[in-house]
């Protein structure tokens, strides 16, 4: 094992940057090496010059934004033979696998276990890995991609809870001819939330790529315990620094606290700050790496930010702040509020979650094979038009009607049948109460034990009550979840639960707080005016993606809804939208999805390769399109393989 020392880091010799994402470094040989950083005198002059140097360029009236996070605790690491930035040792076989990594004490994961095991959970989150896919066919297979990663724990002016911070140095890195790719991670999902999109293209570029969980992701606190989780991702006490330490009233009681929605801090409204701050921890650590080309600042680096969903929303925030700082800018399915166009996440998505049941049970929906099977009409969808119907919120008296009149009202708020139908998993998967339940505590700035509208998370026992989670099942959370439960054996408790439509008193509790009166819903309708989106500066490239079949973010709310805003104030976007695609590539390793969607991430790395080129060569950035591709036919063996002709770029 090596053992950092805070003398300034030199790197092995890198060769110039390859020209195309596909080209990778040697993989090089040697032990892994992990070590706790701490401060030290020249670390901190370096780091200071470079984030003073960014403040420097920044020219914006959001000063206080800008000002230098202090690192509360940092990490260096070292990833090579056996281990790797991109896959974690695993290659491409082992992503594929069902079966996650596994943990030689599964209650006492080693921090090297835990990382291994996160980013094979958030490369399958993310991207559709199956066999024909399209890694290995439209875009290459990741590869190992050797080199450093340094770690840390920041906090926000004013923030109660700290944020992570990852930048991953490949050692094919050019200080010569710096890049460096910062993204957030989608969802509410952990660092490495971000590895299938910013990692695989910037990685085996030679662009060290900033990760960051932008303050919610995957340290949850198990009060039973008083247990979260470490810088390095392991179990650890109050005793030591947690990645989220929520205040230790509630300890001893069986429940689970998670960042994002307890924290206190209503992150989404400060994502850009997120971004903002992990790009300035970027070029300290490279200027800390190469301490002869220090420091690097954004006049001599090229900073380049891409996001998916919550992460595309994160980057578009990161962009309104100042000019000079940002070379250009990706945002694929972003999840971003525009208060003049548009409506906001938790506004559509508690309206669906109250109507969308009764309303794919329209006709319209018969043929549509991802809605539900031909010809069947699930009983809990029927139930909810009928208690619907019995709280006034429907008026017509036979369920045709009633799934008509939801259908309606539904197409009157912006949806699409084509986005209808493809948010008909998120129906089956709970996924809008789940949604809608977290978020209102995060805007409402509502701790675990007193969630809006009688929510809460906790393991449950046989009989239904909650129980403490087992070292065992708490080990695997940070690496496991996908920032939100429920997940991984994390369960939603609803107080208000009665009745044939059990779920139905809380969600119209949820979309009273939107449309409704009172102190609770005016708290919350302020925690989400806090998320609206700014202007970026009008010279700023800028390349947008939406798919037009989108059911967990609908398109004309969302993406649509900004690049308009943004030409009616002057800006000039480039804006794809891609039919038929929906919002999850993971999905698409099922047959049902990937033959009838497209993956979005294809089509994100073709963006920043144009943005690359625009940038590098002066090359005009691609024009609008409305891509209509096609899906993957079935043969005799399955589904083809992706090719481009089925991204209808050709």
């Amino acid at each position: 094992m090596f053992v950092h020392s805070r003398v300034p880091m030199t790197a092995p010799p890198s060769p110039s940057i390859p020209s195309s994402p596909s080209a990778s470094g040697p993989i090089a040989s040697g032990p892994i090496a992990s070590s706790p950083v701490s401060s030290g005198p020249v670390r901190a002059v370096v780091i200071a010059a470079a984030l003073l140097a960014l403040v420097g360029c920044a020219g914006t009236p959001r000063s206080m934004a800008m000002a230098s996070p202090d690192p509360l605790q940092s990490r260096v690491t070292e990833h090579r033979v056996a281990d790797d930035l991109l896959t974690a040792g695993l290659g491409i076989a082992g992503l594929r696998s069902p079966v996650p990594p596994a943990f030689d004490d599964p209650a006492r994961p080693t921090a090297d276990e835990a990382r291994r095991r996160a980013i094979w959970s958030n490369w399958r989150g993310i991207a559709d890995l199956s066999p024909g896919g399209g890694f290995g066919s439209v875009d290459p297979e990741p590869q190992p991609v050797p080199g450093r990663e340094f770690s840390a724990l920041l906090r926000l002016p004013d923030a109660r809870q700290p944020f992570r911070a990852l930048v991953q140095l490949p050692d094919a890195f050019d200080p010569a001819r710096p890049c460096l790719v910062v993204s957030a991670a989608s969802g509410s999902r952990g660092i490495y939330g971000a590895i299938a999109l910013a990692g695989a293209w910037g990685l085996p570029r030679g662009c060290a790529v900033v990760h960051t969980d932008k303050g919610a992701g995957s340290g949850w606190f198990d009060h039973a315990g008083g247990i979260g989780f470490a810088l390095d991702g392991t179990p650890a006490g109050r005793d030591q620094m947690l990645e989220y330490a929520p205040e230790p009233g509630h300890d001893g009681r069986p429940l689970v606290a998670i960042k994002h929605l307890h924290s206190g801090d209503n992150p989404e409204a400060d994502w850009g700050q997120h971004v903002e701050a992990a790009a300035r921890f970027g070029l300290a650590m490279l200027s800390e790496a190469f301490p002869g080309r220090a420091p690097f600042t954004p006049e001599h680096t090229r900073i380049i930010a891409v996001g998916l969903s919550n992460g595309g929303g994160a980057v578009l925030r990161a962009a309104e702040i100042g000019a000079g700082w940002l070379d250009g800018v990706v945002a694929v399915a972003a999840n971003v509020h525009v208060a003049e166009r548009g409506r906001p996440l938790f506004d559509y998505a508690s309206e669906a979650a109250v109507l969308m049941p009764c309303a794919l049970l329209d006709a319209r929906f018969d043929d549509e094979p991802n809605a539900r099977p031909a010809g069947t009409r699930p009983e809990p969808w029927q139930q909810r038009c009928a208690s619907l119907r019995a709280a006034g919120r429907l008026a017509a008296d036979d369920l045709t009607g009633q799934a008509a009149e939801a259908l309606a009202r539904l197409r009157a708020g912006g949806w699409t049948d084509a986005a209808l139908a493809a948010a008909a998993t998120s129906v089956s998967l709970d996924l809008w109460r789940a949604v809608t339940a977290g978020y209102a505590a995060a805007y409402s700035r509502r701790d675990g034990a007193d969630m809006p509208c009688g929510y809460g998370y906790a393991m449950l026992d046989p009989n239904g009550l909650p129980r403490p989670a087992s070292p065992t099942e708490r080990a695997a959370w940070w690496s496991d979840s996908a920032g939100i439960p429920p997940a991984a054996g994390v369960t939603l408790i609803d107080a208000f639960a009665t009745g044939p439509d059990a779920h139905l008193p809380g969600l119209l509790c949820l979309r009273g707080l939107w449309d409704g009166g009172g102190g609770q819903a005016e708290a919350l309708r302020t925690g989400v005016a806090a998320t609206r989106v700014g202007l970026p500066p009008s010279d700023l490239p800028m390349i947008l993606i939406h798919g037009l079949d989108d059911g967990l973010i609908p398109e004309a709310q969302a993406t649509g809804a900004y690049a308009a805003w943004l030409r009616d104030n002057g800006r000039t976007p480039s804006y794809w939208t891609v039919s038929p695609a929906q919002h999850f590539d993971a999905f698409l390793g099922f047959p049902q999805f990937g033959g009838r969607y497209l993956p979005l991430l294809p089509y994100a790395y073709r963006a920043l390769d144009a943005l690359w080129a625009h940038l590098e060569t002066g090359a005009p950035l691609p024009a609008d399109r409305r891509i209509l591709g096609r899906p993957r036919p079935f043969g005799a063996t399955g589904l083809a393989p992706l090719s481009s002709e089925h991204l209808g770029l050709d």
